[in-house]
């Protein structure tokens, strides 16, 4: 059914991913059965008349919408609905946690990830412990291309599970670790008798859910993707066309088969040690299907890592690549005194700007909550919750009120409140600081790349909408359908007129038949903003 279809779908919406792919309006099967337009909303001034008829439509007629549009520049008001309201912006969130790092630590600033080690170096053999001090890069040297900058792809890996389409970017997951293992044999270690270790006591692991752990230390987004090739025709086997990263301690059992005229279907279990299990189907002429698994213990898949990394360098490592990071740090000094150790390898990772591209683009839920993990340590606490305080010292920067912002976390998930009025602040505010470009270039770009690259291609306004999406949904079981909780839009509108605007565009509690109104939704935003850049 619709529901239970929706059911294994609802982590996808609990991602709150930008859902930028598709252009099903919603007068197709993905519009409420049933529902005729209540007329709800008035004509709304300065919001032209086409875009309140899409608000009007029937999947919104029992939606409570809320806009906010205002000139960049000036503050002038142009539109104002319900934009006083608390409302649910999902993934709009992390204009806020992203933006509350970029203020704090700057668009140029980087993190340098060092490793270093105990005992004594003689004659090549390290006699101690080679330890890499995780400090929340969330990239490691493994997100980036042949030009030096991040890269993703439109619908990213991190929704495999829960978006068809998904794709892997051009790039090595492990380049990182290679780099710091090559470090370490030029520094004159070829043989480690002690451990390797990740220390991973800058903040406190937390678990996000569905989402997987947030870590201090990060290798390809802790997850292992696996790419399922279908077989020519129904019955044939799928192939195993790429694992990465390829560790010896992890393997892969597909028993996925091939369908015919089926949507893929894949589950991505783990029921023994060391075993990532695939069920399900996917069609033959669907083309390659990408899955991940979340590792639940990121600093263990680390060591694992790293220490292959090591070996591949031509170092030579006493310790098991399978044993469990947790004992193996177990006789770490205290992190004060591993801080006076000596270093043999550091990675510098990309700029705050690159990590909060990449964040933006794909809708990172675990790399905008390392963003509030990284204000709790800058503030003396390794409790990630301490960051949402910093929020209200940091915000009032770009003349948001923080009385207007009420989060639980820095991703987006349900419990979020924000105003489209604190949304329209942050962007007018950025835009008036020296890195206002930077700033916007992070934006998923409409009709262009990130979670809006196909929404609106074909309008005047694609390339002209620079602007994070939001999604939150769940099943209406009563009825078998979509609760599409929300659906967001907060960024800027470079109008027809040359004007920018600051734009906050929310709806929540739309009714669909199913997953597809997902897009329609997207794709009914993407047409309100279209209205707004003809009108101005």
């Amino acid at each position: 059914t619709a529901a239970g279809a929706l059911c294994a779908a609802t982590a996808f919406a609990l991602t709150a991913c930008g859902g930028g792919i598709g252009s099903t309006s919603t007068t197709s099967a993905g519009a409420s059965s049933g529902s005729t337009s209540s007329a709800s909303v008035p004509q709304i001034p300065g919001l032209p008349t086409s875009a309140v008829d899409i608000m009007n439509s029937p999947p919104y007629a029992n939606s409570t919408w809320a806009i906010k549009v205002t000139d960049a520049a000036s503050g002038e008001a142009l539109v104002d609905y319900n934009a006083s309201a608390l409302v649910e912006p999902a993934s709009v969130t992390k204009t806020f946690s992203v933006g509350a790092g970029w203020l704090k630590f700057g668009p140029d600033s980087r993190i340098t990830t060092p490793v270093v080690h105990t005992g004594t170096v003689d004659a090549g053999t390290l006699t101690g412990d080679l330890v890499l001090v995780a400090k929340g890069d969330i990239l490691m040297g493994g997100q980036t291309g042949s030009d030096g900058r991040v890269v993703f792809t439109d619908l990213d890996h991190n929704d495999a599970n829960d978006i068809p389409g998904a794709t892997i970017a051009d790039n090595n997951p492990l380049a990182g670790l290679d780099a710091l293992a090559a470090q370490v044999k030029a520094a004159g270690i070829s043989t480690v008798s002690g451990q390797v270790v990740i220390d991973d006591r800058l903040f406190t692991t937390q678990d996000l859910g569905h989402n997987g752990p947030v870590s201090p230390i990060v290798i390809n987004n802790n997850l292992v993707d696996v790419v399922s090739t279908p077989g020519a025709a129904a019955g044939q086997p799928v192939t195993t066309s790429k694992v990465r990263p390829q560790l010896s301690t992890w393997q892969v059992d597909n028993q996925v088969v091939t369908a015919a005229g089926a949507e893929p279907k894949v589950e991505v279990t783990s029921e023994k040690p060391g075993v990532i299990t695939l069920r399900g189907s996917i069609p033959a002429d669907g083309g390659p299907v990408v899955s991940v698994y979340a590792m639940p213990d990121p600093a263990t898949f680390a060591r694992t890592a790293f220490v292959e990394a090591l070996q591949r360098a031509g170092v030579t490592v006493a310790a098991s690549p399978a044993d469990v990071n947790a004992a193996a740090a177990a006789g770490l000094p205290a992190e004060s005194a591993v801080a006076q150790l000596p270093q043999v390898a550091s990675l510098a990772g990309l700029s705050y700007e690159q990590n909060a591209t990449y964040i933006l683009k794909v809708s990172y839920n675990r790399g905008a909550q390392t963003q509030i993990c990284l204000l709790a340590v800058a503030a003396g606490s390794k409790d990630c919750d301490a960051g949402l305080g910093q929020l209200a010292t940091l915000l009032p920067q770009v003349s948001v009120d923080p009385k207007q912002v009420a989060l639980v976390d820095g991703s987006g998930l349900p419990g979020n409140y924000i105003t489209p009025t604190a949304s329209a602040q942050l962007m007018a505010g950025f835009n008036a600081r020296p890195e206002a470009a930077r700033w916007q270039s992070t934006l998923p770009t409409m009709g262009k790349d990130g979670s809006i690259a196909t929404v609106q291609r074909d309008s005047p306004a694609a390339g002209h909408v620079f602007a994070k999406t939001g999604t939150l949904g769940a099943a209406d079981l009563v009825n078998d359908r979509l609760r599409l909780e929300t659906k967001a839009l907060g960024g800027y509108i470079d109008a027809q007129s040359g004007r920018r605007l600051a734009v906050s565009i929310i709806v929540n509690q739309a009714m669909f038949n199913d997953i597809q109104g997902v897009f329609a939704a997207n794709e009914d935003l993407g047409k309100i903003a279209t209205a707004i850049y003809q009108k101005y």
